[in-house]
């Protein structure tokens, strides 16, 4: 529930990850209501690595489920997988509408404030889709702009 809650607002200036913002703001709801701190740090971890690819999938069931559903609802990941009557019953009660654009809108909103923070991310795709003149940091020019001679 609160995985993508770090790309609104008053999140948007943020100088860190919306994923971690998300992740923060759902661990203090948690601990503010009683939960376990081991709750709580379980949660933490699904939000804040919703996004990250590969890394959830080897986790604890809550976590690898939370990116898995992420990756069903956004890219249609295993769709094929789940009853056609099932994706039906979802569907008509959280119809999708015009899911793609307003998800990627909403998704740029969040995001293009704080344009460093999505450095080494799949994000930065979506900054440079909506935004021509982003650019993003590579790791590569990370190294050769360090201060080290060699």
């Amino acid at each position: 529930m609160f995985h993508d809650t770090g790309l609104a607002r008053p999140y948007g200036p943020s100088e860190q990850r919306f994923e971690l913002d998300g992740a923060d703001h759902a661990r203090r709801f948690l601990l503010d209501r009683s939960f376990s701190l081991e709750a709580a740090d379980v949660v933490w971890t699904a939000i804040a690595l919703h996004t990250t690819p590969e890394i959830p999938g080897r986790m604890s069931p809550e976590i690898a489920m939370t990116n898995l559903g992420v990756l069903t609802d956004a890219l249609g990941l295993g769709l094929e997988e789940l009853p056609p009557y099932a994706v039906g019953e979802i569907t008509a009660v959280h119809p999708r509408g015009d899911f793609k654009r307003g998800f990627l809108q909403a998704f740029y909103a969040g995001l293009k404030d704080r344009p460093r923070t999505v450095y080494g991310t799949v994000n930065a795709d979506v900054l440079e889709h909506f935004m021509p003149d982003y650019r993003r940091d590579s790791m590569v020019q990370r190294v050769m702009d360090s201060p080290w001679s060699e």
